[in-house]
């Protein structure tokens, strides 16, 4: 039995995942990919949604991305996503366009339905191509449930070095109906977007239409997934993609609707918490970090210096070390490119301050290092030039990210 728990005007689903909205169920199957793991997925929707789609901004993209832009150019709609972690199919050329192709056929005649409804989606090795004897073996496999262990399964295949799954639920009434968002995604390094090496599917029963969607997606993304890193780096085959099948039966959602707001805060709700579990989970990671930077000029100049802050390599390893040098936190800020006034900066971990008045603060050493020992750091920043905030999500750096990134592919 699924457990709510009430915030503010919209309920968390604390054991909801990508099938809880009406009229999806999803699949995870072994293929062969992986020596013993999950590692071919599917969610599929009953009927044809509308759809949305944001992409990794690398020069090379990766050819699952060019045939789920394809898909959706077709109608704006989709009723699947077929994913297989282990092997990226990027950097792969013809063969791999071709492979990718096959992919998308192959699960349109499984699961019946016209081929441009079917996205593809891959994650793992680049340069290497698709074992496409194991790809179609485990696509005849595929057999879409609505209940929990399919959607374990599912989030079991997506995962490459990721030691946890990443899912996330939330529900909101929207013209006496009853609208559930659900998400799954995958990403734990290369992780520093717009996009990174993550993955994540947001179903939702509500009717929306494809552009409201689509705005909505952008918007979002730019507040939650682009505000995540881990190390700096970005990949190939990013993407997120929302299917959206109508089957809440409410009025259709546009910003013009009087409960878009109570909407769009649900929507953010599943973005944010996927994001932050994706930077938890970086590789390696102990802990989480958040940075908030209040008092900037302008929303994109908080949202820059927030995830300079948290993407800068000494800030992170003195989270890991428990040492508040607030001086890295200093030097990110100092080369952000925002407008500072030195004078005007506060510095704190949660409520102690560090630094104010252009000036450090006396605090205690003891109390600062056991505060960065927790699992999960927040650094807040007042620039105090302005009445805009951001915020930036990701984790510490450590020996161990070293030690798995030494030996990716071995």
């Amino acid at each position: 039995m699924l457990q709510t728990k009430e915030t503010s005007t919209i309920t968390k689903i604390e054991n909801g995942s990508v099938i809880t909205p009406k009229g999806f169920s999803a699949d995870g199957v072994h293929a062969g990919l992986r020596y013993s793991k999950n590692d071919l997925g599917v969610i599929f929707s009953e009927v044809p949604a509308n759809c949305a789609a944001v992409y990794t901004q690398s020069h090379f993209q990766a050819a699952p991305i060019i045939v789920t832009q394809e898909s959706i150019a077709k109608e704006g709609m989709l009723q699947a996503i077929v994913v297989n972690s282990a092997n990226a199919n990027a950097c792969t050329g013809e063969q791999g366009l071709k492979d990718a192709y096959e992919m998308r056929e192959r699960s349109a005649n499984i699961l019946q339905i016209e081929k441009h409804y079917v996205a593809v989606a891959s994650t793992g090795v680049i340069g290497e191509f698709l074992k496409m004897d194991k790809i179609r073996n485990g696509i005849d496999l595929l057999k879409p449930e609505a209940t929990e262990e399919a959607a374990i399964d599912f989030q079991q295949a997506i995962l490459t070095t990721d030691l946890v799954m990443k899912a996330s639920c939330y529900e909101v009434m929207i013209d006496g109906k009853k609208v559930t968002i659900g998400g799954a995604a995958k990403g734990s390094g290369m992780i520093h977007p717009n996009m990174a090496t993550m993955l994540a599917f947001v179903t939702t029963d509500a009717k929306i239409d494809s552009e409201s969607l689509q705005s909505l997606l952008s918007e979002t993304t730019d507040k939650t997934y682009n505000q995540i890193t881990v190390d700096g780096d970005t990949s190939t085959n990013d993407m997120v993609v929302v299917m959206a099948n109508g089957l809440a039966d409410n009025e259709p959602l546009t910003k013009n609707h009087p409960e878009w707001e109570a909407f769009k805060s649900a929507f953010q709700a599943v973005s944010e918490e996927l994001a932050k579990q994706i930077a938890k989970d970086g590789e390696g990671a102990t802990k989480l970090i958040e940075v908030e930077v209040t008092g900037a000029k302008t929303k994109q100049e908080a949202n820059v210096v927030a995830k300079k802050i948290v993407g800068s390599s000494l800030v992170k390893t003195a989270v890991y070390g428990a040492d508040a040098n607030w001086g890295r936190i200093i030097c990110a800020v100092g080369y952000s490119e925002a407008a500072v006034e030195p004078e005007k900066i506060d510095i704190f971990l949660e409520d102690l301050c560090l630094f104010t008045n252009n000036s450090p603060q006396p605090f205690s050493e003891e109390v600062a290092a056991e505060y960065l020992k927790r699992d999960q750091v927040k650094i807040l920043v007042n620039l105090g030039v302005g009445e805009e905030t951001g915020k930036a999500w990701g984790c510490d750096l450590t020996y161990d990210y070293v030690k798995i990134n030494a030996s990716y592919r071995t």
